[in-house]
């Protein structure tokens, strides 16, 4: 008789031993000749050298399709077990498979160019109004190479720009008032990675998600870097963010610029850094439109409606400017004479 000690550290406990430890208890069920014990990410084995030995490589493999589907069915662990390997969920464009096992995938065509894109390019911009993914797509992009272990930890920022709302009136630390701001950041982590897992991803600061500011002096290695609300970035934040870039990172930047929170006065670092870096290999760029609005169907009318208001204001402004111009020149006219 021999213990086996079994880790299970890429996986939340919460899903891999089922609702009520359902799926542990079946799993002690298929080997009966086993005495086992778990206990958060440990699992004890006492037995037999050659079942115990078998019984670890089974378990690796329901690790593996649990940290790729992120759940874990009786009928899966039972295929695996008799040595059935369960069927492979081929959905088109997948990314990840979120909480659940929900498939994450490039809905829309400039989507799944921003995939592509991401694994030729260092960096990568992704521009477009709200409503059309893109922060949500560089998360899930973020999180398969964490899960891939092509990096090891993911850093997500947002500037920490008021849009109407002043931070130092806002109750609580210092926390408390940026917090809010990042919670987009929260929601879609949420929806990828297990909650345990997450927090303790946090936790161990694999994933890290802090105010843009917090940034200045790191050099970031072994990571993807995701800016998020780019163009609240004055030109002199967005440099300091892009030159963070360590070796075997990759950084996504997404923005909208047409919804610039900064003062009139200041410029939007990511329109300036978009025309500084025009020519530059390694950068890549998808532009989003409304046609890739994957919210409520009302979103994009009302992106539609706000246009047409955009270019009613500015059709106004030219011709009062031709009305001016003409009264001026009118005016001149009558000097003259």
């Amino acid at each position: 008789m021999i213990e086996r000690i079994i880790l299970i550290d890429s996986v939340d406990p919460v899903v891999f031993y089922g609702v009520n430890n359902s799926n542990i208890q079946l799993i002690r069920n298929l080997f009966p000749k086993l005495r086992l014990a778990a206990r958060g990410s440990v699992i004890k084995v006492i037995g037999d050298d050659a079942e115990t030995s078998e019984f670890e490589a089974k378990i690796k493999e329901l690790e593996q399709y649990c940290a790729k589907y992120n759940k874990l069915t009786e009928e899966v662990i039972i295929d695996i077990i008799k040595g059935n390997p369960p069927e492979q969920l081929n959905v088109d464009d997948v990314i990840i498979y979120g909480v659940n096992g929900k498939p994450i995938s490039g809905r829309t065509p400039n989507q799944q160019l921003m995939v592509k894109l991401f694994s030729r390019n260092d960096l990568l911009f992704a521009l477009g109004p709200a409503g059309t993914g893109k922060t949500y797509v560089a998360i899930a992009l973020a999180v398969r190479a964490l899960k891939n272990r092509e990096v090891r930890k993911i850093i997500l920022s947002r500037p920490a720009v008021e849009a109407g709302e002043k931070l130092g009136f806002l109750p609580g630390d210092m926390r408390d008032k940026i917090d809010p701001y990042l919670q987009p950041l929260y929601d879609a982590l949420e929806d990828m990675i297990p909650t345990a897992k997450l927090h303790e991803y946090m936790d161990s600061n694999v994933i890290q998600i802090a105010p843009l500011a917090f940034m200045r002096g790191r050099t970031l290695n072994d990571a993807v870097i995701v800016l998020d609300e780019a163009q609240n970035t004055t030109t002199h934040q967005i440099k300091m963010f892009l030159t963070r870039l360590g070796m075997g990172a990759k950084m996504i930047v997404t923005g909208d610029i047409t919804q610039i929170d900064l003062p009139r006065s200041s410029v939007s670092g990511l329109v300036q850094a978009l025309h500084v870096l025009r020519n530059v290999n390694g950068i890549g760029r998808v532009e989003f439109d409304k046609k890739d609005i994957i919210r409520h169907q009302l979103v994009q009318r009302i992106v539609e409606a706000y246009e047409h208001h955009d270019e009613e204001v500015r059709a106004a402004a030219a011709a009062e400017r031709a009305e001016k111009e003409a009264q001026a020149f009118d005016r001149k006219e009558d000097t003259n004479q």
